[in-house]
């Protein structure tokens, strides 16, 4: 039989069916609404995955919002653990969500695949403060915890507060939970604050109060990275005084906690190749990102560590039991 167009339509066949469209090779869900990290996180990395020729087709974007991403690991966890063809985006908030119970499952639920690049951490002080250098600062907050308002754009619990307290920890500050904390909308608004002498010290991402920086205003007390970021590299990270300490705020990826060996390596390879191109790193620091890697085992080892210090500093100042 010989089936005309006018035929195929009669039979309830549609054009597109018969010819094939293209087969979408992987689908990247972001756990939020259109426009914020994690779906810059899931459109940017589609794009270049499929103009680099690392998927068949276009990797297909789900945007899932709902519970600042516990929706889709919800989703994943119970209706495509093994599907090796999706992978979620994530960032340091989602395990810090997950580190206070505010997920349906914990870490364990998932296969976390990589980390391609990060907002990076600073602690910031006015340039006329009296604490010249992380010492200074840390210093007083082991002698009286309460001696310094500390700020930032997170409520307590929050990124940028844990962030400070891990420092804090790591100089041997004691009573952490009685260190001061105001939270602001945002970074610049609380760098503003600082200026005025309202607050004393601001944790916060580079990215947020990077004018500040260039501008003079601000003293960088230390970049909470494992080494100097390219945009500043004269800056002093945490790690070169002594305090091994990262605060990255950074951009990744899990996939279901059933899907195989061989898929989830394909994954990280493919991951791999696309932090390792030029065209990666110049759209990380475009988007004001700092290009980092971190992938398969090393980074599943990082998580677990991120996810246990969130857990044991979140008890610590009452933020969960």
């Amino acid at each position: 039989m010989i089936w005309t167009l006018n035929g195929l339509r009669a039979a309830g066949v549609t054009l597109a069916v018969m010819v094939g469209t293209p087969a979408l090779a992987a689908e990247c869900i972001a756990p939020a609404d259109p426009g914020g990290g994690w779906d810059f996180t899931c459109r940017e990395v589609g794009r270049l995955l499929a103009e680099e020729g690392l998927v068949e087709g276009n990797v297909q974007v789900t945007n899932m919002p709902g519970g600042v991403g516990a929706v889709a690991y919800a989703n994943v966890a119970g209706k495509r653990a093994d599907d090796g063809d999706v992978l979620v985006a994530t960032s340091t908030v989602g395990i810090t969500q997950i580190a206070q119970g505010k997920y349906p499952g914990g870490i364990d639920q998932m296969r976390w695949l990589a980390m391609l690049g990060a907002d990076v951490g600073v602690i910031a002080v006015a340039k006329d403060s009296d604490m010249q250098s992380l010492d200074d600062l840390l210093a007083k907050l082991k002698e009286d915890p309460t001696s310094v308002v500390t700020s930032g754009s997170s409520g307590a619990g929050g990124w940028d507060h844990i962030r400070l307290l891990l420092l804090a920890q790591a100089a041997g500050v004691d009573a952490i939970d009685k260190i001061r904390w105001v939270q602001f909308d945002g970074g610049s608004p609380a760098v503003t604050q600082m200026m005025g002498g309202q607050v004393g010290v601001v944790s916060t991402d580079l990215g947020e109060i990077k004018g500040f920086v260039e501008s003079g205003d601000i003293r960088i007390l230390a970049v909470l990275a494992d080494e100097p970021i390219s945009a500043f590299p004269d800056l002093p990270t945490a790690k070169s005084q002594g305090y091994d300490v990262t605060g990255y705020n950074w951009r990744g990826f899990y996939t279901g906690g059933k899907v195989s060996d061989e898929d989830y390596a394909e994954w990280v390879d493919k991951l791999k190749t696309l932090y390792d191109s030029p065209e990666w790193h110049e759209a990380a620091k475009a988007s004001g990102l700092e290009p980092v890697w971190r992938g398969g085992d090393e980074f599943a080892a990082y998580v677990a560590e991120q996810e246990q210090q969130m857990a044991e500093i979140s008890r610590q100042i009452g933020v969960i039991q």
